[in-house]
């Protein structure tokens, strides 16, 4: 599904979205690292066609920049500036570890915990997972679940517990510890394990352990809090072939794992205190230990080295934070993104530097490419315009996305009819991981429904195939097949990019 798509590229740890050499510029080194940034960003901002995008710097414990380019919403006059409100998606993540930090602190949780130990009701596909996995296991992305389950979550009405329990049905891809495999809902596991401990919400913790304490005033942890805030951009992804503006997406249900919005103002304050070993203006916000243990690796993500990176050696993950060598120096990295928003996060301890970029476009690799621009500036490395390959990189993209669709369309076999009558298929088909999608017969077409607000008219493709045009624009068009069973009647349908649906049987009806 398109949807799934977007969260995949968007939430992981940010890694830049390219693959070709990209050979140094002859442009020289500046003493003045911020000069020409101005132009820099605009430029970036205009050829990206991303409507807003806000910036702000911090070294050696001070703001060095902190400004905003664009508009909020395309075609609105209003300007995007420092204060301006984004969601910054997965980098929500390190604000848990961070409340995990936070009660390990009070004596509330060890970071080595069964996640059992606060969440009892808590289960894994496997046994033996279920007893052994700690709350380091879950904030290292660690588990063996991998990149998967993301549905059960996004676009449902499923609250967190909700979510949590239907993963018990998400069967691994790799054994336990044995490889990285980025996963939210181990995320939203963390926070409401947090939220037991702590005696509060997860929200109410991050809101009065973290965001207060940080004079972060202007950020949360909902879309519920933005019609009062103001100053606030519209995100926007590309549709038909144009950057448009499209709703924000209420993901109160994986909050730990994304939900905080902020602005660069804001998140230099989280920065400056993660780069001062826990202090922020003289006062302690998290144990130095604490903020040790965020930046340890603890999973492998690969060997980092590629023919963009040839200077880095390895990559990690921490907890909330992607970890590797960049000319010799230890970088934390991490991106995120949902629906029309994406950010990156990038920290060089050694050197007391940060760089916090929002966007309000998911329609771009920018955000992935435009840090370590800025980043070679500061330490006085030879530029080498990664930002404009990574425009070029998407287009590449875009075109090999339409390919591809013309392919699948040549691919249709024409001539061909559906093996039952169309009210044959009709009926609830259901999911333990997804839960209910309803089959009706509407003026003649096959509709399929899943929940309150997600609609799609079936067109008939080929054989029991059928393709589902989704009233949420999010989720594309898919196609949908239909298996029968040995008696001939309907039995499961497969989504694409989802996962199978097992047809429920009505008394009375079925076979």
């Amino acid at each position: 599904m398109a949807a799934l798509r977007r969260i995949t590229r968007c939430a992981a740890p940010a890694v830049l979205l390219l693959s070709a050499a990209c050979a140094p510029t002859l442009q020289s080194r500046s003493s003045d690292p911020l000069r020409d940034l101005d132009v820099l960003l605009e430029r970036a901002r205009t050829e990206a066609a991303i409507p807003g995008l806000a910036l702000a710097i911090v070294r050696n414990d001070s703001i060095i920049y902190a400004r905003g380019f664009g508009v909020r919403e395309q075609g609105g006059n209003e300007r995007v500036d420092e204060h301006t409100l984004f969601a910054i998606g997965s980098n929500s993540k390190a604000f848990t570890a961070a409340v995990v930090g936070k009660l390990v602190e009070e004596g509330r949780m060890r970071w080595d915990d069964p996640v059992t130990a606060h969440l009892p009701e808590f289960r894994l596909f496997d046994p033996y997972v279920t007893r052994e996995i700690t709350m380091r296991d879950v904030l290292s992305h660690r588990s063996g679940l991998g990149r998967r389950g993301d549905m059960i979550w996004y676009a449902t009405p499923f609250d967190r517990a909700e979510v949590i329990r239907r993963v018990r049905h998400l069967e691994p891809n790799s054994s336990f510890r044995s490889e990285f495999g980025y996963q939210n809902i181990m995320f939203i596991a963390a926070g409401e394990a947090a939220a037991r401990a702590g005696g509060r919400s997860w929200d109410e913790l991050v809101t009065s352990w973290l965001l207060q304490p940080l004079g972060m005033h202007r950020s949360n942890t909902s879309v519920r809090d933005l019609a009062r805030a103001g100053n606030v951009a519209t995100p926007h992804t590309m549709r038909d072939g144009r950057v448009v503006p499209i709703a924000w997406r209420n993901i109160d249900n994986a909050g730990p794992a994304g939900s905080i919005n902020s602005s660069v103002a804001d998140m230099t304050q989280w920065v400056r205190m993660l780069l001062a070993g826990g202090e922020l203006d003289g006062r302690r916000i998290l144990d130095e230990a604490t903020v040790r243990e965020l930046q340890v690796p603890h999973t492998i993500t690969g060997s980092g080295i590629d023919s963009l990176f040839p200077m880095r050696h390895f990559s990690a993950y921490g907890l909330g934070f992607g970890l590797s060598d960049y000319y010799g120096r230890k970088l934390l990295m991490h991106s995120g993104g949902i629906d029309g928003m994406l950010s990156t996060v990038a920290l060089l301890p050694e050197e007391r530097v940060g760089i916090v970029l929002l966007t309000n476009s998911d329609a771009h690799s920018v955000y992935s490419a435009l840090p370590f621009d800025i980043i070679d500036r500061l330490i006085g490395e030879r530029p080498r315009d990664l930002t404009s390959r990574a425009i070029a990189t998407d287009a590449a993209q875009r075109a090999a996305a339409a390919e591809a669709e013309r392919r699948r369309a040549a691919e249709r076999v024409s001539g061909t009819r559906p093996s039952l009558a169309l009210g044959d298929y009709v009926g609830p088909y259901e999911s333990p991981l997804y839960g209910t999608l309803d089959i009706s017969l509407e003026s003649g077409q096959l509709v399929a429904r899943r929940y309150d607000t997600l609609r799609a008219p079936l067109e008939h493709w080929h054989y029991n195939t059928f393709r589902a045009t989704w009233s949420d624009a999010a989720f594309g068009t898919t196609l949908i097949t239909f298996a029968l069973d040995a008696d001939g009647t309907a039995a499961t349908l497969e989504i694409e990019g989802l996962g199978r649906f097992r047809r429920v049987r009505e008394p009375g009806r079925d076979r």
